[in-house]
């Protein structure tokens, strides 16, 4: 669970590279393109909190119910 800054890097990149494209195909005029590719950035940025939020109460659970 060794968690360190470079997930929050990781996900403000995603967040940068996503608010980028989205705005290049808004200008484009492909708003619908658009709205895709800002929700599956979304759903990646997800699954990533999803994940740390699973290891952080594994470790919870490992620490209150002596669980090894």
């Amino acid at each position: 669970m060794a968690y360190d800054v470079n997930t929050i890097f990781q996900i403000a990149g995603i967040g940068i590279v996503v608010a980028m494209i989205h705005t290049v195909l808004k200008q484009m005029g492909k708003e619908d393109w658009a709205h895709w590719v800002t929700l599956i950035g979304f759903v990646v940025v997800l699954y990533m909190v999803a994940t740390i939020i699973d290891d952080l109460f594994q470790k919870i659970k490992s620490v209150f119910l002596f669980q090894g």
